[in-house]
């Protein structure tokens, strides 16, 4: 990880000053992203947290990747835990001066990490049974939500990019959509804690996507606009991740 450390210019703040506590890579990740109403999430939030906008929308995040070579600090990867796919459902909020993304839900083809997570990282974690499939640079990717006694959410689609490699500007869109640096929990009483995590800027790519199934947003209560979402492809990045702490 000492490569990835090194760069930091294009981080909005500096890197936490306490060792790192895990590493993983995400790869063949999909963004999508669609605007809604900041009157449709804002009830989804704590209080403390403020929505983030983007001209006076806010925007609702889909990520389906795969999350690969995890292991904590110090040691290898696990045989057979250190790989799975995992589908986030965001939105972007702030505390502070910290931007970050607070996460709808988590689903992922792990039960020991959905566990763990949920545990030591206060996030909605769900088990699910899940399928990536790749075929050159096309991916198709199938999930269930299996966990007892949530509300179910499937996601079945294909995608693969259509246009050619950028970096998201500052002050645009891709930009305040993919830049993030932390993220934001709730545990049980309620408090407030950040997670900061780093890596390279991304590099993504436009996309183009067969979106069969998407009940994700319905699980939220949510209902996605009829327009189509702003799809990214992204290039794979090495994350080292942070133990969680309050927020003053």
């Amino acid at each position: 990880m000492r490569d990835v450390l090194a760069v930091t210019n294009h981080r909005p703040w500096p890197l936490p000053v306490r060792p790192w506590l895990l590493a993983q890579t995400w790869r063949h990740l999909l963004f999508m992203h669609w605007p809604l109403a900041p009157s449709a999430l804002r009830p989804l939030l704590p209080r403390d947290l403020e929505l983030e906008t983007f001209d006076g929308e806010a925007w609702l995040g889909i990520v389906p990747f795969e999350m690969a070579w995890v292991r904590p600090r110090a040691l290898p990867p696990i045989p057979g835990l250190s790989f799975f796919p995992e589908l986030n459902v965001r939105t972007y909020v702030r505390h502070g001066d910290a931007p970050g993304v607070w996460f709808l839900s988590l689903d992922a083809a792990s039960r020991i990490a959905v566990r763990v997570a949920r545990r030591l990282y206060h996030l909605p974690y769900f088990d699910a049974s899940m399928r990536l499939r790749r075929d050159g640079e096309r991916v198709t990717y199938r999930s269930v939500r299996t966990h007892a006694g949530a509300p179910s959410a499937d996601f079945d689609a294909t995608w693969c990019p259509s246009g050619d490699p950028m970096r998201g500007k500052p002050g645009g869109l891709e930009h305040f959509l993919t830049e993030r640096y932390c993220l934001y929990a709730a545990d049980a009483d309620g408090r407030i804690h950040r997670g900061d995590i780093h890596h390279a800027p991304w590099t993504i790519r436009p996309a183009e996507a067969e979106i069969r199934t998407n009940t994700m947003p319905e699980a939220h209560g949510l209902v996605l606009p009829d327009v189509a979402p702003l799809l990214h492809v992204a290039d794979p990045v090495r994350v080292p991740t942070w133990p969680l702490r309050p927020v003053d």
